[in-house]
């Protein structure tokens, strides 16, 4: 069984991507003025700015160093330059995204200052650029296209057709041998158990309730009061989900009514093989879609009831909504409209096919709504204050 064939650029590493970025990634908040300088200077080249990378430490500061090294790593990047201010961290970063045998550089400030380093690293940005230019697509099995899968601003048309819509085609990519993932801790609550009966074995839910009640402990350690308007969010209640119970059912309904996850995830962690997997991520969207574009994935599957308008600089971010208030008023940003299911024009299989097709077109070239509109939201997950 096959799912068909698409194009994209097979890397050093043997993985494909379906874009062709040349970044300029920031180590840490001091370095984002040169890199987007470098990008001003270098046109098509993608710089990568942030808000973190400065004292911290401990668990924290290997996530960071995890989601930059793998933001680097990433099929969808052809190749990198880092820029940092110290050059110990520099050479951290370089050295990680140099595994994968793609072309890296680094470029430390401290002793040469934003100038100098500009100028250095732009001659080797427009090298790197001009090299990646001439890279050329092939044919390659969609089963080898990682997808990751997250909703946002849910509503009730999320659980009966836009979620179930993402699970119907990730039970058929699955069922190929493809890479895909889903996660949203918090937003599992109310729906653990279930969650864990769908692992692969006893032993993965095991450790997939572990990973849910560390979190959900975590979030009781410091709440205020509930966390309406929180989980669920003010839209989501808007759209009718009063409560998180309601929400996590419609959430799973993402991972469709087969496949089964085979493992768990820490967060900006990459899969070892193929299957459904689960990460553990924040259910923001801009962190959670970071740490999958970390971990390696190339393209996103986004249904949305009110209206999320996330996109990743790094992984395109395919949106699909059923609520036709929200595909009449926001179309700009839906990439696949879902609403004729809940008409009773469209069947779940017809609708999880077209959302394949969608996938399809995006990795040809297609851009996605959110690519189009520049939406790219980089956001490091940060675990604790620093040092």
């Amino acid at each position: 069984m096959s799912l068909g064939k698409v194009f994209g650029y097979r890397r050093e590493n043997g993985r494909v991507g379906i874009r062709n970025h040349v970044a300029i990634l920031a180590l840490d908040d001091l370095s984002n003025a040169a890199c987007e300088a470098v990008a001003n200077n270098v046109k098509g080249c993608l710089a990568l700015p942030h808000a973190y990378g400065r004292l911290q430490f401990g668990e924290d500061l290997m996530l960071t160093f995890r989601t930059l090294i793998g933001i680097g790593s990433n099929p969808n990047v052809a190749a990198c330059v880092v820029i940092g201010i110290e050059p110990e961290w520099t050479k951290i970063i370089v050295d990680g995204i140099a595994k994968t045998g793609k072309p890296v550089a680094g470029f430390g400030i401290e002793r040469t200052g934003d100038i100098g380093t500009i100028a250095a690293a732009s001659r080797k940005a427009k090298e790197l650029l001009q090299w990646a230019s001439e890279l050329q697509k092939t044919e390659v099995d969609l089963a080898e296209i990682w997808v990751s899968v997250k909703c946002g601003e849910s509503d009730t048309t999320s659980g009966l057709a836009s979620n179930p819509t993402v699970g119907n085609a990730i039970d058929k990519l699955v069922a190929v041998g493809a890479t895909c993932s889903f996660g949203e801790t918090s937003e599992i609550t109310g729906a653990e158990m279930v969650c864990k009966e769908r692992a692969a074995t006893p032993e993965v839910g095991e450790k997939f309730y572990a990973t849910w009640k560390a979190y959900d402990d975590f979030i009781k350690e410091f709440k205020t009061d509930d966390l309406s308007g929180s989980q669920p969010t003010k839209g989501n209640i808007r759209g009718g989900l009063t409560t998180i119970e309601e929400k996590a059912f419609g959430n799973l309904q993402k991972i469709g009514k087969k496949a089964r996850y085979v493992d768990v995830l820490g967060p900006a962690e990459s899969p070892t093989g193929p299957g459904l997997w689960y990460m553990d991520t924040s259910s923001a969207a801009a962190e959670a879609v970071t740490l999958w574009a970390a971990a390696g994935f190339v393209a996103h599957f986004f249904p949305t009831g009110q209206g999320n308008i996330i996109g990743n600089p790094i992984e395109p971010v395919i949106k699909l909504s059923a609520n036709p208030l929200t595909c009449a008023t926001m179309s700009e940003h839906i990439d696949y409209d879902c609403s004729a299911i809940l008409r009773g024009e469209m069947t779940l299989d017809q609708s999880g096919d077209n959302l394949l097709d969608m996938l399809r077109r995006t990795c040809n070239g297609r851009l996605t709504a959110a690519e189009s509109l520049g939406h790219r939201e980089f956001i490091i997950t940060k675990l604790y204050r620093s040092a």
